[in-house]
């Protein structure tokens, strides 16, 4: 993908949109890139939500070790005619606050695939409350168990794996080239530099010609040169940053319509309601989550069918100092084997998260299983 001056790109338009030809491939149509620095740069319609004009927005943020911990730098919005970057580094929290209202509107869908740490993210550095989102990770995962396809213990799929499915997207690995050769380009300088430089040090210190020491200092230069933990944080955005950036959000509006075709009822509450929780997964606070939306409830129209459609809930446990070792057990064991006989998801902090808590989102009676093992593991 090749930028022209100003910034442009290409989105697969939805089928609502006539964007399909006769063979059924879906048609491209090119779209202007906004790099945004202040309120005025984005479309009113998303700045002042209306269920007048209802939006669907594809949606995700970059940032540096991306949590409540980190920066959020950039957050990308994909429309049908345009694709927006907004520069939190340079817009600021005055910036993030004018989008506050659409992010937590329930007449913009958010499409996004893995909500978590973006809602973390964006509670703990500018008090938003992500909300009315469609988690492409979750749907995926909800439509395949369903067809039997993947079971609730499988690991969630990834956002290129999700863009390689056919069903949802087609979009193979040379359509993400672009970046993902620059990507492969610095991890093959950096394993190439690393060598040369352990090379060039073993054989200049039987000679006694070249201090280790400055060898040594060459390979953890190149290293760190090669990993730049502040990529995001660099201004004026290179190409090679929108490109990223841009590359993430926009297939996610064709992916959205490619979901929806596949969604009932009982699917689409379901996405609902994990939607809702997962956006709060990692954003505890002493109030809980009182002043976060209502969760969806069951549909009476579900109800009236007979359905044994079980409330689904989120939980968090409390680990005391030590204990985490038990429950994750060696090489993960303890924690696979949770997961395996608990139809619910399991996540511990991390290494960007909070240290002693276990979040399980799930079926009540399943969370209420997962609680009891994971208590009996730090008893």
């Amino acid at each position: 993908m090749e930028f022209a001056t100003p910034y442009q790109t290409y989105i697969p338009l939805p089928s609502d949109s006539g964007g399909k030809h006769q063979d059924h491939e879906a048609v491209l149509s090119l779209v202007p890139v906004h790099i945004v620095t202040h309120a005025s740069q984005l479309p009113k319609e998303f700045l002042f939500p209306s269920p007048k004009s209802p939006l669907i927005v594809g949606f995700d943020c970059e940032g540096v070790h991306l949590c409540r911990y980190g920066t959020l730098c950039i957050m990308q919005l994909a429309f049908s005619d345009a694709i927006y970057l907004v520069d939190a580094i340079q817009g600021g929290e005055e910036l993030m606050k004018a989008c506050k209202p659409a992010l937590e509107s329930s007449f913009i869908t958010k499409v996004i695939h893995d909500c978590k740490r973006d809602s973390e993210a964006l509670y703990y550095q500018f008090g938003i409350k992500l909300h009315n989102v469609l988690d492409t990770q979750i749907a995926y995962s909800l439509i395949e168990e369903q067809k039997g396809r993947r079971k609730s213990s499988d690991g969630p799929i990834s956002f290129v794996g999700l863009l390689a499915d056919p069903q949802y997207c087609g979009i193979s690995y040379f359509e993400k080239k672009d970046i993902r050769v620059l990507l492969t380009k610095a991890s093959v300088l950096m394993v190439l530099a690393s060598v040369c430089s352990l090379f060039f040090y073993l054989y200049h210190k039987k000679s006694g010609e070249v201090p280790s020491e400055l060898i040594f200092g060459l390979i953890c230069v190149v290293h760190s040169w090669m990993q730049n933990p502040k990529f995001w944080t660099y201004r004026p955005l290179s190409e090679m940053m929108v490109r990223a950036a841009v590359d993430d959000v926009r297939f996610l509006p064709y992916i959205h319509d490619k979901i929806m075709e596949k969604l009932n009822e009982q699917l689409l509450y379901q996405l609902a309601i994990r939607g809702a929780l997962y956006c709060r997964y990692f954003c505890v606070n002493d109030k809980g989550f009182a002043d976060w939306p209502p969760i969806p409830t069951i549909p009476d129209s579900i109800k009236a069918k007979g359905n044994a459609l079980e409330e689904e809930i989120s939980s968090v446990i409390n680990v005391p100092s030590g204990k985490m070792g038990c429950i994750i057990g060696k090489r993960g064991a303890t924690i696979l084997a949770i997961k395996k006989s608990c139809k619910a998801d399991i996540l511990i902090g991390g290494e960007r998260g909070i240290q002693d808590k276990v979040f399980i989102i799930g079926p009540l009676k399943e969370v209420r299983k997962a609680e009891a093992i994971i208590r009996g593991k730090i008893c």
